[in-house]
């Protein structure tokens, strides 16, 4: 029997999150959870070891935003229900998400990043990207990269 034991806080705070939820009979909260979990094995044994509070978290965001992509699709084929459905799974997630940057401190790492000479998107994001991986999405960075070099 392999060894199930997490070494990060955030995985094992997801553990104990999906027990309570079973406890109390939670099945959508729980289901969510589960799935999450699922995933988390999943990449476990991709990188062949425990995964880090980092990649804890790359695999809670891309369950948001598969979710957050259903909803949409759900809204484009007039299903709010099944929209709602999926809003809900990602409020439960967002929950052990870490707080959010302020857009503030990425359009002043931004700022920085084009002074310092990067004048595309590709160069821009490179430089940014590292400094706020894991504590928000890649989009939110992407959209003031195109705002400032708009601005220009």
């Amino acid at each position: 029997m392999a060894d199930t034991t997490t070494t990060s806080p955030l995985a094992d705070s997801l553990q104990a999150a999906m027990n309570t939820a079973r406890k109390a009979q939670d099945k959508d909260r729980t289901l969510v959870l589960g799935t999450i979990i699922a995933n988390l094995k999943n990449r476990r044994i991709e990188l062949r070891r425990e995964p880090s509070d980092d990649e804890v978290v790359e695999v809670i965001r891309k369950g948001i935003k598969l979710r957050r992509e259903a909803a949409e699709q759900f809204d484009k084929a007039s299903r709010p229900e099944l929209a709602a459905i999926e809003l809900a799974q990602i409020a439960v997630l967002s929950e052990f998400l870490p707080p959010a940057v302020d857009p503030d401190e990425i359009r002043q790492a931004v700022r920085a990043a084009i002074a310092g000479g990067a004048k595309d998107v590709g160069k821009v994001m490179a430089q940014v990207l590292p400094k706020f991986k894991g504590r928000t999405e890649g989009k939110v960075i992407n959209d003031i990269v195109r705002e400032e070099l708009q601005k220009g």
